[in-house]
C-alpha cells in the first residue's frame, strides 16, 4: 500500500514543526565542507514543503536559523545567509503554484538587509495564498520570545492596558511570535539528536515528539509520511484518561 494511502485525513496534524538538523554532518559523510550539507538540505526543505501542502498540513514550520547559530564561524553564517536569499528568489514558483503563504518569525531586525529584503518582498507576493502557511523561524530562539512577551505584558500591566488578573494562556499566546498559529501538533527533529533546542518551547506543550536518526539532507517525502503515520497512531489525551477520551 502506498504510504499516503496510509494516513488518515481526518486527522492530519494542524502544525507541524520540524528541527532540520544534520547538514554537516551529511556533509562531512561526503567528504565535504558545511556548505555543501547546507546547500542540499535545501532540496528536503522543498520536498517536505510540496509533500506537506499535498498532504493537507495547514501549518509547517521550519527551525532555518537559531539565535544561536550567530555563533557560528562567520564564514559558515555568510554561506547560510547567501543560501536563504537565493532560496527565496527560486522558491517564490514552487510556493505560488502550490498556493502556500510564506510566514517568519523571530528577530528577522536581525537579519542582513539583503536577506530581511527578500523575505518581506516573497512574504508580500504571497500574502493572499490560503491553502498552508509556511514559517521560518529565523534569528529565532524561544526563551528571548517569552522573555520579550513578559516585557510587553509588563508594559501593558504598567500602563493599565491589561489587568494581572486578566492574564491568561491566551493572553500570553496574543504576544508571541505565533500568535496567527495553532499549537503545534508534531514536532520532527532528524539527525538522532533527541533535545528541542529552544525551540518553540510554549507552543510544543502538547506536542508529539518524533526523533529520526536521518540526516536533513536525507529527509525525504515518505519520511515525512511515516512521521504522520506514527503520529496518527498515538494517543492524545491532553491530560485526560483513555477511558474519557472514549
Amino acid at each position: 500500500m502506498d504510504l499516503k494511502e496510509e494516513i488518515l485525513k481526518k486527522s492530519l496534524p494542524k502544525h507541524v514543526a520540524i528541527i532540520m538538523d544534520g547538514n554537516g554532518r551529511w556533509a562531512k559523510q561526503q567528504g565535504m565542507l558545511r556548505a555543501f550539507g547546507h546547500k542540499n538540505g535545501t532540496k528536503a526543505v522543498r520536498e517536505v514543503v510540496e509533500s506537506s501542502a499535498e498532504l493537507g498540513i495547514e501549518n509547517l514550520t521550519l527551525y532555518a536559523f537559531s539565535t544561536e547559530n550567530w555563533n557560528r564561524p562567520k564564514s559558515e553564517v555568510d554561506t547560510l545567509m547567501r543560501l536563504l536569499v537565493s532560496s527565496l528568489k527560486k522558491e517564490i514558483k514552487t510556493l505560488q503554484d502550490n498556493n502556500i503563504k510564506l510566514n517568519t518569525i523571530g528577530c528577522i531586525e536581525s537579519l542582513p538587509s539583503k536577506v530581511y529584503k527578500e523575505l518581506n518582498d516573497v512574504m508580500n507576493v504571497t500574502k493572499t495564498n490560503d491553502r498552508m502557511t509556511l514559517t521560518l523561524a529565523l534569528s529565532y530562539g524561544s526563551r528571548e520570545e517569552l522573555v520579550n512577551t513578559i516585557k510587553e505584558i509588563s508594559i501593558k500591566v504598567k500602563n493599565n492596558i491589561i489587568s494581572p488578573e486578566k492574564i491568561d494562556e491566551s493572553i500570553i499566546n496574543e504576544h508571541l511570535y505565533t500568535q496567527n498559529l495553532p499549537d503545534v501538533d508534531l514536532l520532527i527533529r532528524t539527525s538522532g539528536e533527541q533535545r528541542i533546542s529552544n525551540f518553540l518551547l510554549w507552543q510544543i506543550a502538547y506536542a508529539e515528539l518524533h526523533f529520526t536518526s536521518i540526516l536533513w539532507p536525507d529527509f525525504k517525502k515518505k519520511d515525512l509520511f511515516n512521521a504522520i503515520i506514527e503520529y496518527q497512531k498515538r494517543e492524545r489525551r491532553f491530560g485526560k484518561t483513555s477511558e474519557q477520551l472514549r
